[in-house]
């Protein structure tokens, strides 16, 4: 077995580990998160993969979240990887949480030093896909992709583009146009260059209008008091893609909530049980 065990505890009669594995797409350890429900000790069981926001590591997700009883009882899997390489050092890695360490924005980049060990994309769709899928009691046709922040545009942008992998797609407060927001413009330029026509393959929008989505309706929830909703997220831009390309999209407001925790934890319960009724 290629994992490394970090930790292991018991959870609502199921298991929460923290795995590290050697990466060939990052070049470097990687870490991971995985909760097995009761229910994958009789078997595989379906899996949702999910993509945190800058800053984090797979620890946030795991003690913020509160979604382990709710998986334990739909007997439902959850994968947690990092965010970015790190410990490589690379020239102005950690000089912003924006860009660099905590912030792989999930692409693969091309510019260098990058584009030896920032290859998040690659990393998620191709390497720890297979492994997880592999080496634990998962069901690789049975997946789901969902996330938050940068998080919900790396969930969005994969699974919009391998709807093959990934049957279900949901989002907290999401960077729905990368193209067309300060994070977005920071990070595309930084990993790919500054020729903008490389950056579509990673705006959710711009994917929405080229590839459409024929699954089941992908689900957003954003706080209405997010001090990032207006300059960053723009949900509004995601609902001309899916009405214009005919994606069913069921986007909630919700009143009075921001951008932490506390509001993903609210709404984790509905986010489980729309991904785990498809699979």
């Amino acid at each position: 077995m290629s994992l490394t065990t970090i930790s292991r505890n018991k959870c609502f009669g199921g298991i929460q580990s923290v795995y590290r594995h050697d990466s060939t797409e990052t070049g470097c350890p990687m870490r991971f998160g995985v909760y097995l429900p009761p229910a994958a000790e009789q078997g595989p069981v379906p899996v949702l993969f999910w993509l945190s926001g800058l800053t984090c590591t797979e620890e946030n997700f795991i003690v913020k979240a509160g979604a382990q009883r709710i998986a334990a009882e739909l007997g439902v899997a959850i994968v947690t990887p990092d965010t970015s390489p790190r410990g490589l050092n690379l020239p102005g890695d950690a000089d912003s949480y924006d860009f660099g360490v905590g912030a792989g924005f999930y692409v693969d980049a091309t510019e260098v030093p990058w584009s030896t060990s920032y290859r998040m994309y690659a990393y998620l769709v191709q390497e720890l896909f297979q492994i997880v899928t592999t080496e634990l009691p998962l069901d690789a046709a049975r997946a789901g992709i969902f996330g938050h922040s940068m998080g919900g545009h790396g969930a969005l942008t994969i699974g919009l583009k391998h709807p093959d992998k990934f049957r279900t797609i949901s989002a907290f407060a999401p960077i729905v146009s990368s193209t067309r927001c300060p994070w977005g413009e920071k990070a595309l330029t930084g990993y790919l260059g500054a020729d903008r026509s490389t950056w579509a393959d990673y705006d959710a929008t711009l994917l929405v209008a080229k590839l459409g989505w024929k699954g089941p309706s992908i689900l957003i929830d954003q706080g209405g008091d997010d001090t990032f909703l207006a300059s960053q997220l723009r949900p509004e831009l995601l609902v001309a893609a899916c009405a214009e390309a005919g994606v069913a999209l069921n986007l909630r407001m919700q009143p009075g909530y921001d951008h932490s925790y506390f509001f993903i934890a609210t709404f984790i319960e509905a986010h489980l049980r729309h991904h785990a009724a498809h699979l």
